[in-house]
């Protein structure tokens, strides 16, 4: 027989990175949880305001998990095309077809036909505006690229956040926002956030922040309102409110940016020659 190996094997050395890999994963499956989650409490045949107040909720956690995902990767520098794509098909659930159905159960079934259509406008707006994001924020190896200041259409979480939010803030007074009334006005906002996701509206990524006067103005004003749609409505409008201020920045500032292009383009070159005076 013979003699055993007095060598002993070195314990296998712990890959941190293929580690830290894993937890930005593990925070998008939990958007991809909680979206699944908000799908089955709406999925019953009757439910309530109640439902849909916990559904709305539930996606608002969803929110939080997209929001930290893509901060934890970039902080423990784990970035990957792969990470990558699963946030995106994680949006398509979470902020595409969970929301839409939220809306459907809650205003949009009173016309059937044309609800079903709206509801699918906007979750196949939220997977083309992904596709697309996909192909901007990618390198040629397929990598993610260095983020800009600004985002071509409006992103899928701020979208469906002003829907969950609408959700939210109708529980707050008693179901008033879905009262036939405001059916119309509903539909209208549905359908505006999907075209606003398709668009080739810029909206601020807020990648490239820094501490200066304007900054700290923004962020002051947007505390002090805060604060007075608080104490003035109810706390759960703040949400809707933030939300809408952010499209109406990025609409605002897409019109200035096209009257200036306007403005450019009516002037004459500044190495133009002006033409001989003659008589």
């Amino acid at each position: 027989m013979g003699r055993p190996s007095l060598r002993r094997r070195r314990p296998r050395r712990l890959d941190l990175r293929k580690t830290l890999f894993v937890v930005p994963n593990l925070l998008t499956l939990c958007s991809v949880f909680c979206g699944f989650y908000a799908i089955l409490i709406v999925s019953r045949d009757s439910i309530t305001v109640d439902d849909l107040y916990r559904a709305a909720i539930v996606l608002i956690y969803a929110m939080f998990f997209d929001l930290i995902d893509g901060r934890v990767a970039r902080l423990t520098k784990t970035q990957s095309a792969f990470g990558l794509q699963l946030d995106s098909l994680a949006d398509v659930i979470s902020f595409g077809v969970a929301p839409a159905l939220l809306v459907y159960k809650w205003v949009l079934f009173r016309h059937s036909e044309v609800g079903m259509f709206v509801g699918f406008l906007f979750v196949g707006c939220a997977a083309v505006r992904l596709a697309r994001f996909n192909v901007l924020a990618s390198d040629a190896s397929g990598s993610p690229a260095k983020p800009g200041k600004y985002i071509i259409g409006l992103p899928t979480p701020p979208a469906s956040g002003i829907l969950i939010s609408l959700l939210v803030a109708n529980h707050a007074v008693g179901g008033a926002l879905g009262h036939e009334r405001y059916t119309v006005l509903l539909f209208g906002v549905t359908i505006l956030l999907s075209l606003l996701m398709v668009s080739n509206v810029q909206f601020r990524s807020f990648k490239d922040l820094r501490l200066n006067l304007g900054t700290v103005s923004i962020l002051l004003l947007t505390i002090g309102s805060s604060v007075f749609i608080w104490q003035r409505y109810n706390p759960q409008f703040v949400l809707v409110w933030l939300l809408g201020a952010y499209v109406a920045i990025g609409l605002i500032e897409t019109v200035r940016s096209f009257f200036v292009k306007l403005k450019d383009s009516s002037l004459p070159p500044r190495d133009s020659v002006p033409p001989p005076v003659t008589g």
